[in-house]
């Protein structure tokens, strides 16, 4: 009997030993999950500040691109008054050429008209009256043309000018459709991260939730 109760003894001694060693078991993996958890949490932190960084970053991009929109927005205005100046230039160009050219044509119908004279009369004082006459209208013919010259040649410039401002203005449009493009752009990333702080944020919810959990398994 008394070794039967010994045994007994030892049997329930096993058993407690046991059982302290399963706690112990199930205590330190009680720990290494808040551990992991931890560790969770912090890496989940460290990506919760780099996308904040990243958002912040896109942020200032965007301003900057607004900016350089608006810049581009000026500038177009500008050329396009500049074009405007040029085409009223150009009008009042072609409007002078007119009024050259009706004076040229009065100048030959009077320098014909003085030659008929100049063959009708013979006396000489009227023909040296003529010969002067003549030659003040061609001398008058010759700034004449000489002006339609230099209009010609300021109207070949205005062109010119004309053209080059088209060419800033499509380089101009065309920047400005990649800078829109780029803010698109911009917004669709934004949105993505977004999305993703808001996946972060309620996976640090779902683990906030766990903890308490755990820790009353602890106490347990």
């Amino acid at each position: 009997m008394l070794l039967l109760l010994l045994l007994l003894l030892l049997l329930l001694l096993l058993l407690l030993l046991l059982l302290l060693l399963l706690l112990l078991l199930l205590l330190l993996l009680l720990l290494l999950l808040l551990l992991l958890l931890l560790l969770l949490l912090l890496v989940l932190l460290l990506l919760l500040l780099l996308l904040l960084l990243l958002l912040l970053l896109l942020l200032l991009l965007l301003l900057l691109l607004l900016v350089l929109l608006l810049l581009m927005l000026l500038l177009l205005q500008l050329l396009l008054l500049l074009l405007l100046l040029l085409l009223l230039l150009l009008i009042l160009l072609l409007l002078l050429q007119l009024l050259l050219l009706l004076l040229l044509l009065l100048l030959i119908l009077l320098l014909l008209l003085l030659l008929q004279l100049f063959l009708l009369l013979q006396q000489l004082l009227i023909l040296l009256l003529l010969l002067l006459l003549l030659l003040l209208l061609l001398l008058l013919l010759l700034l004449l043309l000489l002006l339609l010259l230099l209009l010609l040649l300021l109207q070949l410039l205005l062109l010119m000018l004309l053209l080059l401002m088209i060419l800033m203005l499509l380089l101009m449009l065309l920047l400005l459709l990649l800078q829109l493009l780029l803010l698109l752009l911009q917004q669709v990333l934004l949105l993505l991260l977004l999305l993703l702080l808001l996946l972060l944020l309620l996976l640090m919810l779902l683990l906030l939730l766990l903890l308490p959990l755990l820790q009353l398994l602890l106490l347990l």
